[in-house]
């Protein structure tokens, strides 16, 4: 009996490693920041709202599969932040924060000045740092893990500096081939 209760333990235990392993590893975009000074990697960049719907779906459909977890795990610091939320952000000498705020509004509320500031106009968004916190580029709309793949390994790599002309991005995803699993 012992045993068959130490076997199910085990079975527990190793799902739960195993569904840990296929989940992104989320942070504030101050503490990637701060994270950066110890270790510089690039910061990828979550932006939702908490009423879109292709949010969601991005969060379901494409946060959730192993190989994009894996891969932003791995490469990258990961932050999640609400466009319209309250939190306080210190980013290149200000702080942006959300004074219009309304926490009595259903629905849209005032967008937050640091996605203004990023000139984010839909949602959901994902947004690329280089290893120094600076801006590389926003990314607006709902992606798959394949067509987030192409993204993630063109920043992961530095190949986007390279990318210069609608040719040679043509040519980048021509020669592309994907990994992710759907």
């Amino acid at each position: 009996m012992q045993k068959l209760l130490i076997a199910a333990l085990l079975i527990v235990l190793g799902s739960t490693a195993v569904t840990a392993q296929k989940a992104i590893k989320w942070m504030s975009f101050n503490e990637a920041l701060k994270a950066q000074k110890n270790e510089p990697r690039k910061i990828f960049m979550d932006v939702y709202t908490d009423w879109c719907g292709p949010c969601k779906l991005l969060d379901q459909n494409t946060f959730q599969n192993k190989d994009v977890a894996a891969y932003v795990n791995a490469n990258y610091y990961a932050v999640k932040f609400n466009a319209e939320g309250t939190e306080s952000i210190k980013y290149q000498d200000f702080t942006y924060t959300n004074p219009n705020y309304d926490p009595n509004r259903k629905g849209r509320n005032s967008q937050h000045l640091f996605a203004h500031a990023l000139k984010i106009n839909a949602y959901p968004s994902v947004v690329f740092f280089d290893e120094k916190g600076n801006l590389i580029q926003p990314l607006p709309g709902y992606k798959t893990p394949q067509q987030l793949e192409i993204f993630l390994k063109m920043i992961k790599t530095d190949a986007y500096k390279r990318i210069t002309t609608a040719e040679a991005w043509q040519e980048y995803q021509s020669k592309f081939e994907s990994k992710f699993k759907g």
